[in-house]
């Protein structure tokens, strides 16, 4: 940006007090980017018990409370009741057979029934 297209920014930019550097700046900055661990070591400091022990606490805490707040959801009646079918004796399998048949021709005779009267 050149002086000439904003000349009221540059003016009030001119009256900003100037910050000073230290000389040991850039030996300061270089400094504290040696001192940050790295890779394996940046994983060695979070496995450390110091910090391990509270998030577990915190893990184990919140699963207790998950669980006791937990309530199983009623199943219905009718699904836990076994069919009327399968409640029936074997020795009943040929009576049912039987109302089966009865009831097939019953049907077919009320259709045949109607239709003579027509």
């Amino acid at each position: 940006m050149k002086r000439e297209e904003d000349q009221q920014l540059w003016d009030l930019l001119s009256h900003v007090p100037q910050t000073k550097l230290s000389p040991f700046f850039s030996r300061n900055v270089l400094r504290k980017i040696r001192e940050r661990p790295r890779g394996i070591e940046w994983l060695r400091s979070w496995a450390s018990p110091r910090k391990l022990l509270p998030v577990a606490g915190l893990v184990v805490a919140l699963t207790a409370a998950m669980l006791a707040l937990h309530q199983p959801v009623p199943r219905n009646r009718l699904e836990s009741e076994p069919d009327v079918v399968a409640k029936i004796d074997p020795q009943d399998y040929d009576v049912v057979a039987d109302l089966d048949e009865l009831l097939a021709t019953d049907e077919n005779s009320l259709w045949d029934d109607d239709t003579q009267t027509l």
